[in-house]
């Protein structure tokens, strides 16, 4: 083996970084290697507004609980109504990172930070899934994986609709639980990560 030259070593220890900040801007948020998300092809209402940049992405696993109730201002009407979430917040590699329940509809981390906050947009998903969503997030509670948050978009729905079995006065209180699961993207100012 040849020692390398004193400027062969320098050439090196300007290099090494360079390489290490190529390695991490080729790795998806959560540090694997999987690509970072892209809202192109999103209906434009669930499209986070430019000057953001993804900060987690998520996979929510879990189920919807609905409640049979009379309609408001519709006597004898009945419906089903979205009562809560409960799902799991895995990484891209199936590690549980999080946990999304409700009400109010509130994403937190394993490290307790957490957000909750207001619809702004829905767009239609596939039959059968329940919509895409966009979320404007309330600052965060919490110093940890949610601090910055100021988006969440819920995509790549599939399930959670609402039960398709009859909602009438005899059933008034029933709750039914349906499976789902989601994306939901978390966005930050790219001032702020």
């Amino acid at each position: 083996m040849t020692p390398m030259s004193p400027r062969s070593k320098s050439v090196l220890a300007l290099l090494a970084p360079v390489a290490l900040l190529g390695a991490c801007a080729m790795s998806g948020p959560s540090g694997s290697n999987a690509p970072v998300f892209s809202q192109a092809g999103l209906p434009a209402a669930v499209q986070v507004p430019d000057g953001h940049k993804v900060s987690l992405e998520t996979v929510g696993v879990g189920k919807i609980t609905y409640e049979c109730r009379a309609k408001k201002d519709m006597a004898g009407q009945f419906e089903w109504v979205f009562v809560g979430p409960d799902a799991a917040l895995n990484d891209r590699r199936g590690t549980m990172v999080g946990k999304y329940y409700g009400p109010p509809a509130t994403w937190e981390a394993k490290d307790g930070s957490k957000v909750t906050g207001t619809q702004v947009a829905v767009a239609p998903a596939a039959a059968g899934s329940i919509p895409l969503q966009l979320v404007k997030a309330n600052p965060a509670m919490g110093m940890g994986a949610m601090q910055g948050v100021s988006h969440i978009q819920r995509v790549a729905t599939k399930g959670g609709v609402a039960p398709q079995t009859m909602c009438d006065a005899a059933g008034v209180g029933q709750k039914q639980v349906v499976d789902y699961q989601a994306d939901y993207i978390f966005w930050a100012p790219v001032a702020m990560r």
